[in-house]
């Protein structure tokens, strides 16, 4: 073959495909970051609110815990397939305390990569292509991927203020009724930042007893309620556990995103099927940061509870701010997002344009979580309250409000 030839064939070889790699959403965040890159990289201070990435470090006790580990040669090893015992017995410990939920530390918990990898495989053991999914409107983008590699439909439930942003079982049709196999919830909610009270729970196990429809709750930030109040736990009701599964994760409680610890609780069954797909994929987590895991979930919780003061100071410096300037919106109940109306005139993508533009201010347009977020655009409370009062300040100079 002379090299005209093989060039010829170079230019001709195809790279193949899959199908579902084509169905998977648009990244929405991924935008997102590149715009506001984009405003750093010409030279402005962007403050930027769109992002759900914990500003503050991982507390000293669960770092040198990690340090430590690191030097042990028995975590140099390949871990356990399904994780470390203790690992799992301190996540349950962790939910008696907190929620007096009891749990079986071998049956009722996998360790995941990240809760979101556990929201993105679950569809995938449960579900076969072109079942039915009822998914929160507006909610997480990352359900929608879990859904599209499953070669699954979703249903979208309304989120509406005149709810309590709390879907209307009532309202979902006879039609996804049947069909439905899986729902996912989400309190305290992204993006509105709602809670959910136990009662609420109580009728979701109701609902999915009379319809065989599981249940998943996303309960990444259940430990952030404010004003006294704790976060309700899906495992707290009733009868939880018979129909669904809970999905955990250290990121939000411990600033712990970038180590990747999460946890798929209850269900035994769906405990099981989780932990066989991860058998195919993975071997656990470094035993080290398993290690530091634990001491994040048994050692002293006072980091806990400084994060979320912290967290409802800033909230409160900044819904002050904003009513300086005459951006009136209800106080969130937990998470660390705000969920604000966008004024007269604009459509959610427009206004945090306008915002990023003129005020070099980020933050994430409703559109991006659903069609039910058109109309606000979600903030984060993950910078000091001096640069959340001066993110208000700056979007007062655009007499938007008045």
């Amino acid at each position: 073959m002379t090299q005209s030839d093989h060039t010829s064939a170079r230019s001709a070889f195809k790279i193949p495909t899959s199908d579902v790699m084509t169905q998977l959403p648009t990244q929405f965040f991924a935008t997102l970051v590149q715009n506001v890159n984009r405003e750093i990289a010409s030279g402005h201070d962007v403050i930027n609110l769109g992002q759900g990435n914990p500003d503050t470090p991982t507390p000293p006790h669960i770092v040198k815990t990690l340090q430590e580990s690191a030097e042990n040669p028995l975590y140099h090893k390949y871990s356990p397939f399904r994780g470390y015992s203790f690992l799992k017995e301190a996540v349950a410990k962790r939910y008696k305390e907190d929620y007096n939920v009891d749990l079986d530390p071998e049956t009722e918990v996998a360790i995941l990569f990240g809760g979101k990898t556990g929201l993105v495989q679950l569809p995938q053991v449960l579900l076969n292509p072109g079942d039915t999914v009822l998914v929160p409107d507006p909610g997480y983008p990352d359900y929608w991927s879990g859904v599209a590699l499953a070669k699954a439909n979703m249903s979208f439930m309304p989120l509406l203020e005149s709810n309590a942003f709390l879907p209307d079982y009532e309202a979902v049709t006879a039609e996804d009724r049947e069909k439905a196999k899986l729902m996912f919830l989400n309190y305290p909610n992204n993006p509105t930042s709602a809670t959910a009270p136990l009662s609420f729970y109580e009728d979701t196990v109701e609902f999915a007893i009379q319809n065989q429809i599981v249940i998943a709750s996303d309960f990444a930030y259940g430990a952030i309620g404010f004003d006294g109040h704790r976060p309700v736990s899906f495992l707290q009701a009733p009868g939880a556990k018979e129909v669904g599964i809970e999905f955990y994760t250290l990121s939000k409680t411990y600033n712990m995103a970038g180590w990747r610890v999460g946890f798929a609780l209850g269900n035994a069954e769906i405990v099981s099927k989780i932990n066989l797909l991860q058998d195919h994929i993975y071997v656990s987590l470094f035993g080290g940061i398993q290690a530091a895991a634990t001491e994040a979930l048994t050692g002293s919780q006072e980091c806990v509870a400084s994060l979320v003061s912290r967290y409802e100071s800033r909230r409160n410096a900044f819904y002050d701010a904003l009513s300086s300037i005459g951006w009136q919106a209800s106080k969130p109940a937990g998470s660390f997002f705000s969920w604000l109306p966008v004024p007269a005139g604009y459509t959610s993508a427009s206004f945090a344009d306008l915002l990023l533009r003129e005020a070099k201010v980020a933050v994430a347009p409703g559109i991006g979580f659903g069609s039910h977020g058109e109309g606000y655009v979600r903030a984060g409370l993950l910078s000091d309250e001096n640069r959340l009062r001066e993110a208000a300040q700056r979007i007062g100079k655009l007499n938007l409000f008045k």
